[in-house]
């Protein structure tokens, strides 16, 4: 019986991790950029950008239309057969009507406006390219604190492994009369106080995952974890470049700048189509138009007719053509606002423009200062560490005989617990701010090496 559910035990445990989505980094980067809603609410807006661009060739293009028409009027009209006035006409008349316009001077607004549609699209894809910038950075920052929690739980399941080594020998000293009992309970507590730490490194596991999964778009968060792998310190030059050196490089490819720098030409590009409205607008048009009738009509002689549909469609149809010149004289201020609000709205563009600068200007310099600040952090960290070991082993050895009580042998050894995870705290923040220096001077980090 136990050995059978014992086996079933081992079959759902196989079968959940059989489950379990294990990701890389890579995997969790390609993911999110291909699950993102916001991303696919910018897709969309690329696509109608692009339509755009098709309308504005459009404008070219003449404007051709159609149009039909059946109609019956029943009262007073003129009769068509003896062309004289009728109380009580019935007629039935259909007509059909063809119009081209073309227009030959708008203020040059449908040039205007097929730039700015070019220009737009550029815009959505800077964008667009951005908002995957900001997605990559968070997705690597939320997959650093996953792999930080694990190891930190990691630390926290060994140090507990060795202090009930410690508590089983202090057990046998206790019986043996070499060390007193107060010493045991010592160890007790803080072997208690591991297991918290157990608990709550566990618990932080989880909400780090958990945190991760919500930014792929991932709901089952039971079946989710990443790959077992971990990152070790990368090595790089990137600190011989100063802050200066390295906002240049952004200044020439960051998608934020390049879309604030195609907002100040959209705006432009507005006014201009604002002030083509100040101007005459030429166009140009020729109609067809021709109707038939059930009436009876009169010959040259008198007799009485009825033309069959074509003839009437031949015989009544018409055409005329011509130019229209719109000349704007006053329009309740309208077009002159439109001008004024466009003017506004590109200063407020070219503020934007100079804000954007002078936000990645500071964020390559708190990046910088970042990573030189957290690297002498992991640095002192790491040395603390090596100290802790030393001084926990000599106190593990006084500790065993005799020479130190447990209250001070367990302060020896919180003090290396606390080392360990501020090594293991530090070196991730040292690698996340690292990757971000370097991705502002133009290196990928959809991996880190």
């Amino acid at each position: 019986m136990k050995f059978r559910l014992l086996s079933l035990l081992t079959l759902i445990s196989a079968i959940t991790f059989a489950q379990t989505k294990r990701m890389t980094l890579q995997e969790c980067v390609e993911y999110a950029l291909e699950n993102n809603i916001t991303i696919e609410q910018f897709e969309l807006d690329l696509e109608s950008a692009e339509l755009g661009e098709l309308e504005g060739l459009g404008q070219f293009l003449p404007r051709f239309n159609g149009s039909m028409g059946l109609n019956e009027s029943k009262g007073f009209g003129i009769d068509p057969r003896t062309n004289t006035a009728n109380p009580s006409l019935v007629v039935l008349q259909g007509n059909f009507n063809l119009s081209v316009g073309y227009t030959l001077f708008d203020g040059l607004r449908n040039i205007r406006r097929a730039q700015r549609a070019e220009i737009n699209t550029i815009s959505n894809q800077y964008r667009l390219a951005n908002l995957k910038d900001d997605i990559r950075l968070s997705v690597a920052n939320a997959y650093l604190n996953v792999i930080s929690s694990k190891e930190s739980l990691k630390v926290a399941k060994a140090q507990f492994a060795v202090t009930e080594q410690d508590l089983k020998r202090t057990r046998e000293l206790v019986e043996l009369g070499v060390v007193p009992n107060g010493d045991l309970l010592e160890i007790e507590a803080t072997a208690a106080n591991q297991e918290q730490s157990i608990v709550n490194a566990e618990a932080r596991v989880i909400l780090s995952r958990i945190n991760l999964a919500q930014l792929l778009q991932i709901t089952d968060y039971e079946n989710f974890d990443i790959a077992d792998e971990s990152f070790d310190v990368p090595s790089s030059t990137i600190l011989d470049k100063s802050p200066k050196q390295i906002f240049t490089k952004a200044m020439s490819f960051r998608n934020d700048i390049k879309l604030a720098e195609t907002n100040v030409v959209l705006s432009e590009q507005d006014l201009k189509i604002a002030k083509g409205a100040a101007l005459p607008t030429l166009n140009a048009f020729m109609n067809y138009n021709t109707f038939a009738s059930d009436r009876f009509q009169l010959d040259d002689t008198g007799n009485l007719i009825r033309p069959d549909l074509i003839a009437q469609l031949e015989g009544n149809d018409g055409i005329s053509y011509g130019l229209s010149l719109n000349i704007p004289i006053f329009n309740a201020f309208s077009t002159s606002n439109s001008i004024k609000r466009a003017a506004l709205n590109v200063k407020r563009s070219e503020l934007q423009y100079e804000q954007t600068k002078l936000d990645l200007e500071n964020a390559v310099n708190q990046a910088y200062n970042d990573v030189k600040t957290f690297a002498k952090a992991y640095e002192a960290a790491q040395k603390s560490l090596d100290a802790r070991r030393l001084a926990y082993q000599y106190a593990k050895e006084r500790f065993e005989v005799g020479l130190m009580n447990s209250f001070d042998f367990s302060q020896a050894q919180a003090r290396l617990d606390n080392a360990e995870a501020t090594v293991i705290r530090t070196k991730y923040d040292y690698i996340f701010r690292l990757k971000i220096l370097e991705f502002y001077f133009g290196i990928p980090m959809g991996v880190l090496d």
